[in-house]
């Protein structure tokens, strides 16, 4: 094999005439092609010329013609249509083919793309490849192998004659990783296409738009399939329902009725479709590609830390292998979460509408990686226009059919890494929601006395007499160590109750998987007829059997379903905030609540009275005046928070009537952590200070990106102190469910890890960029599904980019500052780089300032570390 051909590119000298080195490859060229007799067709070979591009069986001297007028085609360098490729690599070696490239013609990076189309087809491509060429007769290639060789071209094919930067392949993949990005609409794509066209010397290899550009990207995408659905979400037409035209369940037609308009339409379209995206393929590449598949085995050495930084440092992780050796000693079986939500894709003006993603993660990546968007995989798409409930689990089938046939066969898969096929087998190790969608995925009703799915019918709610509302106050005396004071407290907590019982039992996965089997089967549908379990509401809150028992592990499991801290401190900061600001119309201290606060404990100076006529409530000690609300308002509006450490908070302030307005979830969660014991320090008493911080605290230190079993213990038992606290302050109606759950919280995260694994950021910040792909307004899924087919193309694309080149895979820091300068004499927090920002002027520092910068260097050097010991 000639180890220099830039012979073949290099065809007329510059006077016009065929160079004499060309001649003399061309006819090396042919006998190496005719001494590979199981690339050749009798007499013939396929010609590699520009025009007949391998396509054709020709003999030997239409050949030597062909190539000595036209020359070769573009990016041939490596002769693989004649036996090269194929009799110098293994099938099974996407190494094998670095190796077997002698040069990149016209593109210096062509090698990179060719390795990325290797690692996106596979290794089973290669033998299509090679059943493709290994003929002893004049065919055309199967469709899967002419895409696969299309591809390996386009990576080798220069942009122009001469370019050494970019080739076909390397400039449609960026342009596309772009569009993705940042949302391109696809005619403003189009118009960038035909104006960079413009500017190439030759721009017929370039699509002209964004049609032509996806279809040729598409091949190293992954499918989708799409399901029809029941109208009122009775059933699937799945698998043995295939077939079927109407609902088996309610009656209602799978199709639309035919418009008369002439000829009529060609396809039947249904009324409903469910987007199916299926998680096998994707974790399969996941192992093809050599960006991820050794770190798809980390979990083994990094679960090993005595700290908790990830789940699996869990117990819940090391639980379930100790339950299922068989699983746990192959250590590339996936572990998986899944997560789904509502949202409206329309503004909030609109009409309601809600679209529900399903999608998995994976756990087997690094803390760095693991929860990053590109590893997050959409699943389904179940179409609106209205919440499924508990019909979920009927469009979650086709999902839970494919995990039960990773955990009980698997699927084999090619590790890039090892260069071995292995059995690929993958567990669902828990759920991830908001409280209301916990109830539809557990099948535990999420409403009334018996909402909490820990407590269950243990729980000691009751219904406010004069709010009409669950209320979980005095809930949590039961959780205190049986000798602690405050069980024999009878004014403080509930009227005269001395709590004797103990914490209520949590149920093993056992236990309730026999409840759980006990259950009858529920007929799902938006109009089935509503059937209530008996017992409902007083001995369970059961309202189905979840589809997630079907999985044979599901009961051995720890944690099933994880309570979303992000939601549950977004809601008790709410509740704490609006009460404590006496917010009109969202405080928990109005009138009804002091009215039930006078049935239920003994506050005398709460009590409401009557002042000529009209009912007044007399102002309690966690309420601020109007002067402090004030006060608290214009703190708020002049604070300044650490760029990108959270919104502009100040924002949110309007200062003509002292409210708030737009806190999204993360300024609820920065407020909750960091600022809440600051605005209150100087406005509230000191007892209801004291229970506001520890319970900020709590917070804090539940949030923390690194746990320790022990830590969790104390906050454990912490939070029921502090809890019980809160009842001694606030009134009845100010204890919902939300300020009830936190004291689970402490458990899930002794078990499961940290809860940044386990909460709906992001997920959140999925769902909000999946609305922005939207792009059809008449179909929202399948706008959705194409967006998402794009972006996981051109994502995987970027893995194979120059470093030069800015994706989300590699952003730059947004506080990155370009330039360089001596480190030589300079302490340790004065060697970051920086910029002049604004017009330059000088001044003295204050004593404050002086005084606060002269403490931030001592806190914060290295170099003065050793003193301070």
């Amino acid at each position: 094999m000639s180890v220099d051909r830039n012979w073949m590119y290099h065809r007329l000298s510059e006077n016009g005439y065929i160079r004499a080195e060309f001649c003399d490859g061309v006819k090396g060229f042919l006998e190496f092609a005719f001494t590979q007799l199981e690339y050749c067709s009798g007499d013939k070979i396929r010609c590699p010329c520009i025009r007949c591009d391998n396509q054709k069986f020709l003999n030997r001297d239409t050949v030597n013609v062909h190539l000595l007028r036209k020359g070769f085609t573009p990016g041939y360098s490596t002769w693989f249509a004649h036996g090269e490729l194929l009799g110098a690599v293994a099938p099974v070696s996407t190494s094998a083919v670095e190796a077997s490239t002698s040069m990149d013609v016209g593109c210096e990076h062509g090698q990179q793309y060719r390795t990325m189309v290797m690692e996106a087809m596979g290794p089973e491509e290669e033998l299509h490849l090679r059943s493709a060429f290994e003929v002893n007769h004049e065919e055309e290639p199967n469709k899967d192998a002419a895409d696969f060789y299309s591809l390996l071209k386009d990576a080798e094919v220069p942009l122009w004659e001469g370019c050494k930067k970019h080739s076909k392949l390397s400039a449609i993949s960026q342009l596309l990783n772009c569009k993705s990005e940042f949302n391109m609409s696809i005619s403003c794509y189009d118009r960038i296409m035909k104006i960079v066209k413009n500017m190439l010397p030759e721009s017929e290899k370039l699509p002209s738009d964004f049609y032509q550009s996806k279809k040729m990207l598409r091949k190293l995408g992954l499918e989708y399939t799409s399901i029809d659905v029941c109208e009122n979400n009775c059933m699937l037409f799945y698998k043995e329902t295939e077939n079927l035209i109407e609902c088996t369940i309610c009656g209602h037609p799978r199709y639309k009725l035919r418009r008369n308009d002439g000829g009529g339409r060609r396809k039947d379209v249904p009324y409903r479709r469910l987007r199916y995206l299926p998680i096998t393929p994707r974790l399969q590449r996941l192992f093809m590609s050599s960006r991820t598949a050794e770190l798809m085995s980390w979990h083994v050495k990094g679960g090993d830390s005595d700290e908790m930084v990830h789940p699996a440092c869990g117990e819940a992780w090391k639980h379930f292998d100790r339950i299922h050796p068989s699983f746990s000693t192959e250590p590339r079986n996936v572990r998986l979460g899944l997560c789904t939500d509502g949202f409206n894709p329309f503004s909030q003006s609109a009409r309601p509408y809600s679209c529900w993603p399903v999608f998995v993660t994976v756990y087997n990546l690094p803390p760095s990686i693991c929860m990053k968007r590109p590893y997050i995989f959409l699943s389904l798409v179940i179409s609106g226009p209205k919440s499924p409930g508990k019909s979920i689990d009927v469009l979650l089938r086709p999902l839970i059919d494919e995990l039960k046939i990773l955990w009980e066969v698997g699927v084999t898969t090619y590790d890039i890494f090892r260069k071995e096929n292995f059995q690929m087998k993958a567990v669902l190790l828990w759920t991830i929601n908001d409280f209301p969608a916990y109830g539809m995925l557990s099948g535990w009703s999420t409403h009334g006395k018996l909402a909490c799915p820990y407590c269950m019918e243990n729980s000691k709610t009751f219904t406010l007499q004069h709010g009409g509302k669950t209320s979980f106050f005095d809930c949590h005396r039961q959780f205190l160590p049986m000798d602690h004071a405050y069980r024999y407290q009878v004014d403080s907590f509930f009227n005269g109750r001395i709590e004797t019982d103990p914490p209520p039992r949590r149920l093993s996965g056992e236990e309730l998987k026999n409840r759980i089997s006990a259950l009858p089967n529920i007929t799902f549908g938006l109009k089935a007829p509503k059937h209530t379990i008996p017992g409902f509401g007083k001995d369970h809150n059961w309202v189905k059997r979840s589809i997630f028992w079907e999985l044979p592990y599901w009961h051995t499991l720890l944690i099933r379903h994880n309570l979303d801290v992000m939601h549950i401190v977004r809601n008790v900061f709410l509740n704490i905030f609006y009460t404590c600001m006496d917010v009109k119309g969202k405080t928990k201290d109005n009138v009804k609540a002091r009215q039930d606060l006078e049935l239920y404990c003994k506050r005398p100076k709460l009590r409401i009275q009557f002042v000529n006529g009209k009912l007044v409530k007399p102002p309690a000690s966690y309420v601020l005046s109007k002067d402090q609300a004030m006060e608290v308002c214009e703190w708020v509006k002049g604070l300044r928070l650490p760029d990108g450490y959270a919104s502009n908070i100040s924002k949110c302030v309007n200062l003509d009537d002292y409210k708030f307005y737009g806190l999204k979830s993360h300024d609820c969660h920065v407020f909750m952590l960091r600022l809440l014991p600051i605005a209150f320090r100087e406005v509230l008493p000191a007892p209801v200070w004291d229970a506001l911080t520890e319970l900020s605290c709590y917070f804090r230190d539940l949030c923390s990106t690194t746990l320790r079993v022990q830590d969790m213990e104390v906050l454990e038992k912490n939070i029921v102190v502090t809890l019980c606290k809160l009842e001694k302050i606030f009134p009845p109606a100010f204890f919902d469910s939300m300020e009830h759950l936190p004291v689970h919280l402490a458990y899930e995260a002794k078990v499961g890890g940290p809860v940044q694994y386990r909460w709906m950021y992001p997920f959140e910040r999925l769902m909000h960029d999946i609305k922005q792909k939207v792009k059809n307004r008449a179909s929202i899924e399948g706008s959705i599904v194409e967006a998402y087919i794009i972006e996981e193309i051109s994502t995987f694309c970027s893995h194979y980019f120059e470093p030069s080149i800015q994706t989300r895979l590699n952003q730059v820091p947004r506080n990155e500052d370009e330039g360089e300068f001596d480190l030589v004499d300079r302490l340790s927090i004065f060697t970051h780089q920086g910029r002049p920002f604004g017009k330059p002027s000088a001044r003295h520092l204050t004593t404050q300032e002086f005084n606060a910068a002269e403490l931030y260097v001592l806190l914060n050097c290295v170099e003065v570390q050793p003193f301070g010991k």
